[in-house]
């Protein structure tokens, strides 16, 4: 049984999320302000947190830099409409979705199965994957470049996989998105972006003039497998 940690702030937002994710068979555990969340983070080491952006006492942007110190837990986070810079810092700090208020309980049940069938979907196969100094483990979901490991959040393994099983090829955003978190909405696209960033700032040499993850402009990003 999947552990859920939903955050937030709101009553009713919390025990509705809570009633559909019990009702789909998740074991659930919830938290109200930022210091609570870290608390319950460490208690029931979840398999996947709901974090609102906007909480007392610590943000959801603090909560987050906080967990990625030590763990690449999935974090979708739950943010209003007016908050697109912190939802690109979000991201930008490991986040791995978001959905907008006010949203529909059932996409974000569905967002949360998509997250985890993501993980859980390179259990049973050994592929490793090879480029210059880049290892992949699809098995391990295990990183390592210059056979140093590399800390990536299952978003970013699932893109970096996603790239490297197609070398060569020329991908739009909405094309990545669709193939990487399952959903084609146009107001998502640029997700992506943060995401590259994130991942060329960890297995790049030098992310401003990158060697695996191309851009091409106008169009979105291609990956090369050559030495």
């Amino acid at each position: 049984m999947k552990r859920i940690l939903i955050v937030d702030d709101e009553v009713m937002i919390v025990r509705t999320v809570k009633a559909y994710l019990d009702q789909e068979g998740f074991k659930t555990y919830t938290a109200r302000d930022g210091e609570e969340a870290l608390r319950a983070f460490a208690e029931t080491g979840p398999d996947l947190i709901v974090l609102d952006l906007m909480l007392p006492k610590l943000s959801g942007i603090e909560v987050t830099k906080k967990i990625r110190t030590t763990s690449t837990v999935p974090i979708i986070m739950l943010t209003a409409k007016v908050a697109e810079t912190d939802r690109v810092i979000g991201l930008e700090l490991g986040a791995d979705d978001y959905v907008i208020k006010p949203f529909s309980p059932r996409e974000l049940v569905a967002r949360i199965r998509a997250v985890l069938r993501r993980i859980d979907g390179g259990a049973g196969t050994a592929e490793r994957i090879s480029a210059g100094g880049l290892e992949i483990d699809l098995k391990t979901r295990e990183v390592q470049v210059d056979g140093k490991e590399i800390e990536l959040t299952p978003t970013e393994f699932d893109l970096l996989s996603f790239f490297a099983h197609h070398p060569g090829q020329v991908f739009t955003r909405l094309q990545l998105l669709r193939e990487v978190q399952g959903y084609t909405y146009d107001a998502f696209a640029r997700t992506i972006d943060t995401h590259v960033k994130n991942l060329r700032r960890k297995i790049e040499a030098d992310p401003k003039d990158p060697h695996y993850i191309l851009t091409v402009h106008g169009v979105g990003y291609r990956f090369t497998r050559e030495e």
